[in-house]
């Protein structure tokens, strides 16, 4: 069932929304060659606990999980698409990372996601990256009142084909209030004025991802969690939670 938030709730969604950004941050910040994955996971623990927030991520356990997740971030390197786990490993110059996380503040959930190269990037990551950037800004877009929730999964799969990359329909975006994972589920390839209607009061995790190798394949890591790209190309990801208003949708996870 999809729940409606009043703007109050909204509110303190947008409060979660800052402690995300701040996660974030420090993550991008930390991010450097020789820099282990559990030391942005620290880092993140520490801007956490500051605010007087917890994770959503940590311990959460759906049905496909084997283990529950043991962080508080996900950080995910290279071919690895979505929920790595950090590490022992160490970053190297020219990686492409892409940090997911989650806040929970006083009963309420945000959520967001940036990808970023270390240092010089990659052949073709930044590309990858600011298409992806792209999308999400589409998808934002199309979070408007009286519109479809088909025109936002259109809206990001338009920006992904054209730059002819990889668009897995498995994972995407969702609802989000007072859990992570809500109603309803918004896939990143979609016919527009499909769906329901969208209306002042949703709020939603607007994230695409897109793999460099064309292929929409993906497979599941023997750790049970980190989505890895099928053909081994590398994959970006972006994430912002977005409110609906009477005024267009509003980000509540910028900081």
């Amino acid at each position: 069932m999809v729940e409606m938030k009043t703007p109050g709730e909204v509110d303190a969604i947008r409060a979660a929304g800052r402690v995300v950004a701040g996660v974030l941050a420090a993550a991008r910040a930390g991010a450097a060659p020789g820099v282990k994955l559990q030391d942005l996971d620290d880092a993140a623990r520490e801007v956490l606990a500051k605010a007087g927030a917890t994770s959503p991520f940590l311990h959460y356990k759906p049905k496909f999980a084997p283990v529950p997740y043991p962080a508080v971030i996900c950080t995910s390197v290279n071919d690895a698409a979505l929920h790595g786990i950090p590490g022992k490993y160490q970053l190297k110059a020219g990686d492409l990372l892409s940090v997911d996380a989650g806040a929970t503040l006083d009963g309420w959930v945000a959520d967001a996601a940036i990808s970023f190269s270390v240092g010089t990037p990659a052949n073709g990551d930044a590309e990858l990256i600011a298409t992806t950037q792209a999308a999400l800004e589409a998808g934002i877009t199309a979070a408007v009142p009286g519109g479809r929730l088909g025109d936002i999964s259109a809206a990001i799969a338009k920006v992904g084909d054209a730059g002819r990359y990889g668009i897995s329909t498995e994972l995407g975006g969702h609802g989000v209030g007072r859990t992570m994972h809500e109603d309803p589920h918004i896939p990143n390839r979609g016919r527009a004025g499909r769906g329901m209607r969208l209306t002042p009061g949703l709020v939603i995790a607007i994230e695409p991802w897109f793999m460099a190798g064309g292929s929409d394949d993906i497979y599941l890591d023997d750790d049970g969690w980190t989505v890895r790209t099928a053909d081994g190309s590398r994959a970006a990801h972006a994430e912002h939670t977005v409110a609906v208003t009477s005024d267009g949708p509003v980000i509540l996870t910028a900081g």
